[in-house]
């Protein structure tokens, strides 16, 4: 499974790109703490399917980075911060983030 924090990451970028259900799914697991059992019974529907749509949801983020690449560039650009001297610019441009 990918890395929980990359893929939190990503979720965060593109979760407006997720339909309400898939954004459910995805904040139940990763943000409350749901077991795969307690979104199953939920959605009424098998541990199974919950974890395999888990797994959809988790592939299409990563398909996006992939396209996108956004959290890429943030990550080039936090390095970059770190070289940065003064201080006011770098609080804008991370605020920017």
């Amino acid at each position: 499974m990918i890395e929980r924090e990359y893929i939190v990451n990503l979720y965060l970028i593109y979760k407006e790109l997720l339909n309400e259900k898939e954004r459910n799914y995805f904040e139940y697991y990763y943000f409350e703490d749901y077991s795969l059992g307690e979104i199953a019974d939920l959605y009424e529907v098998s541990r199974s399917y919950a974890s395999k749509y888990l797994n959809q949801i988790t592939g299409k983020l990563t398909k996006f980075e992939e396209i996108l690449k956004i959290n890429d560039r943030n990550n080039k650009i936090k390095e970059l911060l770190t070289s940065i001297k003064d201080d006011e610019v770098r609080s804008k441009i991370e605020e920017l983030l």
